[in-house]
């Protein structure tokens, strides 16, 4: 498993961008070290605000449950706790993210691109929160970002109907920021940090701080809730259906069971 994450300054911005083909599929590994990059981001005092993105096709087309044994095996449940307790972390951080959401981003994937302040989309940006589909609950804290993005209706839409939404309907939804032309929306999300960084620093601090109150906390309560919901869930053959139905690329039959 190739999992690589560089850190690169612009002035006041910093250009987070990781790597894990050929998907960008999320695991604790992944997480930490986008933790540990924001985490120098947030104490280094040159640097005013972030920029997340990753290379691929794909932003993070979610958590590899069937291929990566750390999450399919019987110590499943744990590598998901792990993989919150970083989200957690980035839930934590103190300076602005803008995130370059290309292509896939699902379930987990989802959920990372929402830990960010702002996000760009381009056309080719698909999202969605595909855990019912697996027969699984959803996770990454989306119970409560999702809600508190688009609203109950939208997001209960999102959630229980698995549907994937496109780049423009996100626009239009208010679940990303700006719409941009294929192979542009790095340069519209950098543009969109410095004009972050160009702010004075301890304001910007500051607001976000006011902004962002409790936000963490809640996060972190829905993680252990859903974390919780998705142990149950995973012991049912509805589950073990649902993956192996994304595996072999073919219609699920769920039993209720």
């Amino acid at each position: 498993m190739t999992v690589d994450v560089t850190l690169e300054r612009d002035g006041h911005v910093a250009t987070i961008q990781f790597s894990k083909p050929p998907h960008n599929f999320a695991c604790p590994v992944l997480l930490r070290k986008i933790a540990d990059a924001v985490y120098k981001v947030d104490n280094d005092p040159e640097l005013r605000c972030s920029v997340l993105l990753s290379k691929g096709r794909s932003f993070c087309a979610g958590a590899d449950l069937v291929g990566d044994a750390s999450l399919a095996g019987h110590s499943g449940m744990a590598a998901i706790a792990q993989l919150y307790s970083q989200a957690e972390r980035l839930f934590r951080r103190r300076k602005p993210m803008v995130a370059v959401v290309q292509g896939g981003a699902i379930g987990a994937g989802l959920g990372l691109a929402l830990t960010a302040d702002f996000r760009v989309a381009d056309p080719t940006t698909r999202l969605s929160a595909n855990f019912t589909r697996l027969g699984f609950h959803p996770g990454f804290a989306l119970t409560y970002t999702l809600p508190r993005l688009l609203g109950e209706q939208r997001a209960s839409w999102m959630m229980l109907s698995s549907e994937r939404v496109k780049g423009d309907a996100a626009l239009a939804w208010g679940l990303v920021d700006r719409l941009a032309d294929e192979g542009t929306a790095a340069q519209e999300a950098l543009a969109m940090a410095h004009e972050l960084a160009g702010n004075a620093p301890l304001a910007l601090l500051a607001v976000r701080r006011t902004l962002m109150d409790g936000v963490a906390d809640a996060a972190v309560a829905s993680m252990r809730r859903e974390h919780a919901e998705q142990a149950a869930l995973r012991a049912t053959a509805d589950y073990a259906e649902g993956v192996a139905s994304v595996f072999e690329r073919r219609p699920a039959h769920f039993i209720g069971a």
